[in-house]
This record gives C-alpha cells, sequence and structure tokens, in this order.
C-alpha cells in the first residue's frame, strides 16, 4: 500500500462532501505530473486530504483509492472548467480515481504545523512553491501524519 496526498479547495470540493457522499470521482486534475502520480495509484492506496486555498489549509482526513485508470469525463465536456480541446475519447489525456471517505482526523493538520514538524525534503506540501495537487507520500511519512492527526498507524484502514 503506497500513500499519498491529494489537495482540493474545500468550497469546490471538501471532506465534509466526501464524508456524505462516501465516494468520488477526482476530476479535474489537470497538470501531467499529478496525473502520472493519479496513474501509479493501486485500489487499497490511502490519501491524505488536504484542504487547500482557505485558512488554514491543511490535512484534515484519509481516504481510500478504490478505482484506478478512470478516464476523467470532464476533459471532453465543453461546459467543464475542465474541458481540454485537445482531448477526445480515442485519446484521453487524463486520467483519474475513485476515492472513497476514510476517517476524518481530531483536528486539521495546518500548513504551519506541518512546516513546524516535517521538512520539505520528506514532504512536498511543505515546499515553498509547491502547487502540485497530488503528490506520494513515503510510508514513515505517512506514519507520522496519521500520528498527528490523532490516528493508530498500526491499525488496519488507517
Amino acid at each position: 500500500m503506497n500513500y499519498w496526498l491529494m489537495k482540493s479547495e474545500p468550497t469546490v470540493y471538501g471532506l465534509d462532501d466526501l464524508e456524505r457522499d462516501q465516494q468520488t470521482l477526482w476530476d479535474g486534475v489537470r497538470n501531467y505530473q499529478a496525473r502520472n502520480y493519479l496513474r501509479q495509484m493501486a485500489v487499497g492506496d490511502r490519501a491524505f486530504f488536504y484542504h487547500s486555498n482557505t485558512k488554514p489549509p491543511g490535512i484534515v482526513g484519509l481516504m481510500t483509492i478504490t478505482a484506478v485508470g478512470i478516464v476523467d469525463p470532464t476533459q471532453f465536456d465543453p461546459s467543464s472548467d475542465y474541458h481540454d480541446p485537445k482531448a477526445s475519447p480515442d485519446a484521453p489525456r487524463w486520467q483519474t480515481v475513485t476515492v472513497t471517505f476514510g476517517q476524518r482526523f481530531d483536528h486539521c493538520l495546518t500548513l504551519d504545523q506541518l512546516k513546524a514538524t516535517i521538512s520539505p525534503d520528506e514532504l512536498g506540501v511543505v515546499r515553498r512553491g509547491n502547487r502540485l495537487s497530488v503528490m506520494p507520500v513515503t510510508i514513515a511519512i505517512a506514519h507520522r501524519l496519521l500520528v498527528l492527526g490523532g490516528l493508530n498507524p498500526s491499525i488496519p484502514g488507517t
């Protein structure tokens, strides 16, 4: 099992929305490096849900990757903010995954808190200027994040 960090603005789609819906298609990623990370995901991987562009930004919970290799349908929809006129059903450019709600952290792990406890070399989200919406997290850092979030990393499913 691998760990990832996935960002979303809570005004667009937040952890409350995922908890209500229980599962969603993680659509709209339009960065090639982030897309490539989505392509590397496997069913059963865990992802930290990061609320961006809010005060304070930070990690608010955990989700599970439940389907992979999905063609992002928003690339074909001209009315979508994520439409890509260079994409076609015969040659899609963007893939995505389905995620399922896992757990809510006891409290938000704010960006300031993350910067104070984890180095930029250990976690990309604390690196100055990093705007990537999907990124890998090492197992060692994932366990530290789980503990900081009030979860026990030795319990299956966390």
